[in-house]
Parts: structure tokens; C-alpha cells; sequence
């Protein structure tokens, strides 16, 4: 079963085949070069339906964040695993237009706090491009701390290791 989180400001929820526009739109774009893209329709539509699949393979996976005062989708929050990853992956995504507002730290605190809380996991990551300082931000923010020991996604990957309790 797939999660709403709720916060003051935002509804995550699952992700719906009309959400997928924007989200290719947004892996197209140079916006994705910290994710390893940009990526063309085909790419984004298997890391979309990944999101989705996780769920079921997991128990967890992509949430897209809502503002709850309009509706509007501004992007996307989630827990990444796989063969692709190492660790759980606690990762974000803001629309163009998004930035600045806190949604990404609290879209990031409502998932890791689910994870930690009904998922019971006991620990998760987040992988960054070295030259991504500002989602490196939000994961301080989180409460995440710089692991240069753990195994990385990508060569050069910098890692911030989350801890619960």
C-alpha cells in the first residue's frame, strides 16, 4: 500500500501516469545533470515506472510533493533501491520555478521520518553529484552527515548517511 504523507505545506502522494509529463520535462532538461541525465523519454519513462515498481518490490519508492494549498506538482521525493544503488537512497526533485520555498527539506523530513517510523528502516543515504552544494544542503538540513567511506551510485559520488534515533 502507498503512502499520503502529509505536512503544513504539502501532500505526498503516489505518483499517477499524468504526473509523468512533467517528470520527463524535468529529466530532458539540464536540471537532471546531478542525477546523470539529461535523459531522453524513453530513459525517463524507466526511471518513472521504477519509482512506481519499487512499491511493490520494497515497500517503498516515489512520492510526488503536492503544494496543498493549490494542488500543483512540484516535484518529487522518494526512497531509491535496487541493483542501481547500494543503500536505500533518500532522494528529491524540485520542478524548475520551486527552489528556495523549503519544499525539499520538507518533503525530505516527511519521507525520512515515514522510513525511519512505518518502514523501519534503520538507515538510509542520499548520493550527490560533488557539484550539487545545494541539495548537499537540504540533506544537512535532514540531519544527514558526510560518509566518505560508503560505497557510491556513481564514481565521485559524495554520500550523507541518515541514522534513526
Amino acid at each position: 500500500m502507498i503512502p499520503i504523507l502529509r505536512t503544513d505545506r504539502l501532500i505526498l502522494r503516489p505518483p499517477l501516469v499524468n504526473d509523468f509529463p512533467p517528470y520527463a520535462a524535468m529529466m530532458r532538461s539540464s536540471r537532471a545533470v546531478f542525477m546523470g541525465g539529461p535523459f531522453d523519454e524513453r530513459q525517463a519513462w524507466g526511471m518513472f515506472s521504477s519509482d512506481v515498481a519499487m512499491w511493490s518490490l520494497f515497500g517503498h519508492g516515489a512520492l510526488m510533493i503536492d503544494l496543498a494549498s493549490s494542488g500543483e506538482c512540484v516535484g518529487q521525493v522518494g526512497i531509491n533501491h535496487g541493483p542501481l544503488f547500494p543503500e536505500k537512497e533518500l532522494g528529491w526533485m524540485l520542478y524548475d520555478g520551486h527552489e528556495g520555498y523549503g519544499y525539499a527539506t520538507e518533503a525530505g523530513m516527511a519521507m525520512k521520518d515515514w522510513a525511519f517510523g512505518i518502514a523501519g528502516l534503520d538507515h538510509l543515504v542520499s548520493y550527490f553529484d560533488p557539484a550539487n552544494h545545494r541539495s548537499m544542503a537540504v540533506s544537512a538540513r535532514l540531519g544527514g552527515v558526510p560518509d566518505p567511506d560508503a560505497p557510491v551510485q556513481d564514481e565521485g559520488d559524495v554520500v550523507y548517511r541518515y541514522q534513526r534515533g
